[in-house]
């Protein structure tokens, strides 16, 4: 009996010994486990925060551009990846109009959080470009002040406020590009292809596709008149206009003020100096007197924007050009365009600022030459911009500002 109680106990304690060490395995195991999660948690944490900081770096290198709406005139501002600012035109004045389109270019800028103007860009001296710009040198100081030079097309009112400007830029910095020249934005190489009428001939350097054959000069016909005013074409302001062809790494955007029909073929004839580019903002608002398929079709933009009006800019021929480029993805528009209609027009869904009643499907005729014809649609509510997001990579991302509507290209 003695044995047999000797036995049980030391079964008992070799059962006890057993589940002692097994409990001290499991305690061990589950120390390494614990130990390991939080080796791993470190790591996921550590990525985490790499990650997160790799994403606002890459959203600080980011070029942004503000397609803003000054009521069928031109203005634009450019931030470049290392935060220096560029303006390119000035919108609507002198007068009331100019006080609104300072307003609106003074909106961008405190959303693009600028605090000075590096360099002022006027294309040419026509009111629609220029008007707003003493106004807004009284909002925000201006280093540089860009311009192609003497009028060529005087009258007394644009006269007095051309002498305006003169005394505005004597208290800065005043430069008159050449073509070919360079503006010297940090981050960016930021080309000017044409001022005062003499375009480009030479092919950039490395451009993709630059100095090729242009296939579109054989069915080019010249312009004897502008088809939309029905004036001569020559020696006039939209002529002078300070053309840009900016690149920043592997993206590029070409904007050439209100370049005209002619000079396109002057550009780009027979040989195709610029290349293709990603984005194209289109030429004097969307009009037919430029925009021509030489031009367009050949320089290949994914995307095209157009800063028109609700009576300018957007007719069905040149909205024609426009849709047909090839490689096109999409045509934003800074208004809905009465001129082309429903017919001609982008989604809704890429136009920054529509109309609030019906609208035609077909286009409604412009007014008769020398006949300013009833007043343009009135614009209801807030001007909204379209804003462009630019990577080093090439990638860039599109949005209307009215319904937040993104697109990445």
């Amino acid at each position: 009996m003695a044995a047999s109680l000797r036995r049980r106990t030391n079964a008992q304690d070799a059962a006890t010994a057993t589940s002692t060490i097994r409990n001290a395995c499991r305690g061990v195991m589950l120390l390494v486990f614990i130990r390991h999660m939080r080796a791993n948690l470190v790591v996921l944490v550590a990525l985490a925060l790499a990650l997160t900081a790799l994403l606002a770096a890459q959203r600080a290198k980011a070029l942004r551009i503000y397609v803003i709406d000054v009521e069928g005139g031109n203005a634009q501002l450019w931030v470049s990846p290392a935060g220096e600012s560029v303006v390119i035109d000035t919108g609507n004045g002198p007068g009331p109009a100019a006080v609104r389109d300072a307003d609106r270019i003074m909106a961008a800028v405190r959303d693009a959080g600028v605090t000075q103007i590096d360099h002022l860009i006027t294309t040419h001296f026509h009111g629609d470009h220029v008007g707003g710009l003493t106004e807004l040198a009284t909002r925000i100081p201006i280093r540089d002040f860009i311009d192609h030079g003497p009028n060529v097309q005087p009258n007394p009112q644009l006269d007095e406020y051309l002498r305006q400007y003169a005394e505005v830029y004597a208290k800065a910095k005043h430069t008159v590009p050449k073509t070919g020249d360079r503006i010297p934005v940090n981050g960016l190489d930021w080309r000017i292809v044409s001022v005062t009428g003499r375009p480009l001939k030479t092919p950039i350097p490395g451009a993709p596709g630059a100095g090729r054959p242009n296939p579109y000069c054989g069915r080019f016909v010249r312009h004897d008149v502008n088809p939309v005013s029905g004036g001569p074409l020559g020696n006039t302001e939209d002529e002078q206009s300070v053309a840009s062809l900016v690149t920043f790494e592997r993206f590029r955007v070409l904007y050439l003020g209100d370049f005209d029909w002619n000079q396109e073929f002057e550009l780009m004839c027979p040989t195709n100096p610029i290349g293709t580019v990603d984005l194209f903002i289109a030429s004097r608002h969307g009009q037919p007197s430029s925009n021509s398929e030489l031009l367009v079709h050949a320089v290949r933009p994914k995307a095209i924007v157009v800063n028109n009006g609700p009576r300018k800019g957007g007719q069905p021929s040149a909205m024609n050009v426009l849709l047909t480029a090839p490689r096109l993805e999409d045509l934003w528009q800074i208004h809905f365009a009465f001129l082309g209609g429903q017919e001609y027009a982008s989604p809704g869904l890429f136009i920054a600022n529509t109309e609030d009643t019906a609208v035609p499907i077909a286009p409604v005729p412009a007014p008769a030459r020398g006949s300013q014809g009833p007043p343009a649609p009135v614009h209801n509510g807030p001007a909204h911009w379209i804003k462009v997001s630019a990577q080093p990579d090439g990638g860039f991302t599109i949005t209307n500002g009215r319904n937040g509507f993104s697109k990445t290209y």
